[in-house]
């Protein structure tokens, strides 16, 4: 069985433009087709380059898309459109009715607020979404003879999907984002425990393991008041789909429970946009969404307004969640120019940023930001960083391992030294191989393929019958002569040789089995027919039949063991009830005839060196 080979084209110790190239039992498959938010240029997209010289289509068996954060879908049209792939894209239908609304959101800022050129259009966007094959949870799906995939909910944000991949005998899991913790309105990933030969898993947190969830949202309750208390404006920055949900829902019951009347806004449109989706796709939330969505829709906000861009200069306190949520473009970069020389404001950080965005220089202290443009800021407002980011911490990815137990772990979307930290206590604790290649690096990982098959009772001791005798039997039988004698210790002191098992392998209801070839016929309908092999032996015995009959069975009892040999009739034997031996008169000798199966071969060549030794002619 062929190694299986993995090469990120993106994440390869580092977070952005998720992209990962695995080919596992002859099939190429890739993993996500991100982009990274912290580039403009090329380096934006992955180097479809590496992957082959001539067209995708031919090399590619498929693409899996495991959620619509651009990170991980933002190179989805670039690569189908413009450099070229028609091959099957894989992704559950919440993924599939996000994803162009991201895709198109993103273009427009690219080339319509900034000037982008080589950008895929509107049109291409629908184009790629045409070649989307949607997947529903726990479904498994036959790509082709070989290949097979199946979808587990993973949490972090609505439609996300972990994969289970199958090639034959091997398998592989791909987490993409996951989170291993339940929130107020999605449940916590949940995989079967599929032992692949290679786990595939994130790693944002790797060195993190989060406080009391309680605790961080008292927390970041209490700095928005006291914030807005003191007549500040508070921004939070977010992406448009998936943790903003989250603290709206939480915002908009403190603010109630609390009486507040200070305006909190949201990016205009968004809003409609995700109760619009989340109302479609209500299955993909927790319990207590989906039970309370008849009688309320938590989605709908008492206290959120849309947010217009002239708000921006108001008077007197406010909250705003702008998107997007790395302060890397858009409207929230926007409000973060205004407000940022004020030492009143404040912004929260409710997520991870990838290095090169603003979002990641201010949570790394810097106190002023210069722009493509020659502008620069002055940062004078509080910077808060507060984790309610939806990946799995240390804690949790420690857990899905355990939970999933897989042979070999593949760390990727995380930073080197992080990974490093996280790789050790892995194979430390589960005593397994951990790989973190980088960004063009191949892992290649062994496989060994252990397959559980069952063997039929009979069929195991029809192979034990024809086993040597044991020592008692061959100690006690007396010889005539010393060589004999000497032939026998020899015997004795041979180490149990293994046995080689004649039978029919049945596959049937993800069920292996050997059974005997009867037993195989039987269970099949076949008609069998039966190939016998007979060897004709004639011997100088001149005394009477039953007495040859029953001289021969207590040699080959005293060879083989009691157990082995039954006297069928005073003119036949039976030996391992498959092997037949029959004594006729002929006069003036008596002929042997020994009938054995091709599958006793082994035992019928042994009989018949036995009888002739012993029967000389003449």
């Amino acid at each position: 069985m062929p190694d299986i080979k993995a090469t990120p084209l993106g994440a390869g110790q580092d977070v952005g433009r998720s992209c990962i190239l695995v080919t596992i039992g002859g099939k190429n498959i890739m993993l996500d087709c991100g982009m990274h938010m912290g580039y403009t240029d090329d380096r934006r997209f992955p180097d479809f380059s590496y992957i082959t010289e001539g067209a995708l289509t031919d090399h590619l068996d498929c693409v899996i898309i495991s959620h619509f954060h651009l990170d991980h879908c933002g190179a989805l049209p670039y690569m189908t459109e413009m450099i070229g792939y028609n091959g099957p894209i894989y992704m559950t239908q919440p993924t599939k009715a996000l994803c162009p609304v991201l895709l198109e959101d993103m273009r427009k800022v690219a080339v319509e607020r900034k000037g982008e050129t080589n950008f895929f259009t509107s049109s291409m966007i629908k184009d790629c979404m045409k070649k989307v094959i949607t997947v529903s949870l726990h479904e498994t799906v036959q790509i082709d003879g070989e290949l097979e995939i199946k979808a587990y909910y993973a949490g972090h944000v609505l439609g996300a999907a972990m994969f289970h991949i199958r090639v034959g005998s091997q398998s592989l899991v791909y987490t993409g984002d996951y989170n291993m913790t339940p929130d107020r309105h999605l449940g916590a990933a949940w995989i079967d425990k599929c032992r692949p030969d290679l786990l595939i898993s994130e790693s944002t947190y790797a060195t993190t393991i989060r406080d009391s969830k309680r605790c961080r949202e008292r927390d970041f309750l209490k700095k928005i008041h006291d914030c807005v208390d003191r007549g500040g404006k508070v921004l939070i920055p977010v992406f448009a789909l998936g943790r903003v949900q989250e603290l709206c829902i939480l915002l908009d019951t403190y603010w109630d429970r609390m009486n507040l009347k200070v305006p909190i806004y949201f990016t205009m449109g968004l809003a409609e946009t995700a109760n619009k989706y989340y109302r479609m796709f209500i299955t993909w939330t927790n319990q207590k969404i989906r039970q309370t969505f008849v009688h309320r829709n938590m989605f709908d906000f008492k206290h959120i307004k849309p947010f217009d861009k002239s708000y921006m200069d108001n008077q007197g306190p406010m909250v705003v969640f702008a998107t997007p949520g790395m302060l890397h473009a858009g409207l929230s970069l926007a409000v973060f120019k205004k407000w940022a020389p004020n030492s009143n404001n404040m912004v929260i950080m409710p997520g991870y940023c990838v290095q090169g965005t603003v979002g990641h220089k201010i949570l790394n202290g810097a106190k002023k930001v210069d722009f493509d443009n020659r502008q620069s800021v002055e940062v004078n407002l509080t910077v808060e960083y507060m984790s309610f980011s939806a990946h799995a911490d240390a804690k949790g990815i420690m857990q899905l391992i355990r939970h999933c137990e897989p042979k070999n772990v593949m760390l990727v979307h995380g930073e080197n030294a992080k990974m490093d930290f996280l790789r050790q206590k892995i194979m430390q604790e589960f005593n397994i191989n951990c790989y973190k290649p980088g960004n063009g690096e191949t892992s290649i990982i062994s496989v060994s393929s252990n397959l559980d098959v069952e063997v039929s009772l009979p069929l195991l001791k029809h192979t034990m019958s024809c086993v040597s005798p044991p020592l008692s039997a061959s100690s006690s039988s007396s010889s005539s002569s010393s060589s004999s004698s000497k032939a026998n210790t020899s015997e004795e002191s041979q180490p149990k040789k293994q046995k080689v098992l004649h039978g029919v392998l049945i596959m049937k209801n993800n069920s292996v089995r050997i059974v005997g070839v009867n037993e195989a016929w039987g269970e099949l309908g076949v008609a069998s027919h039966q190939l016998r092999f007979t060897e004709r032996i004639e011997v100088d015995e001149h005394g009477p039949v039953p007495t040859i009959t029953s001289s021969l069975h207590t040699l080959l009892s005293q060879k083989l063991g009691a157990s082995q040999v039954q006297a069928v009739n005073e003119f036949q034997l039976s030996v391992a009830d498959s092997v037949f031996i029959n004594i006729h008169d002929d006069e003036p000798g008596k002929t042997i005839l020994l009938s054995w199966t091709h599958q006793d071969e082994a035992l019928g060549s042994k009989l018949l060196d036995i009888i002739r030794s012993t029967y000389k002619k003449g």
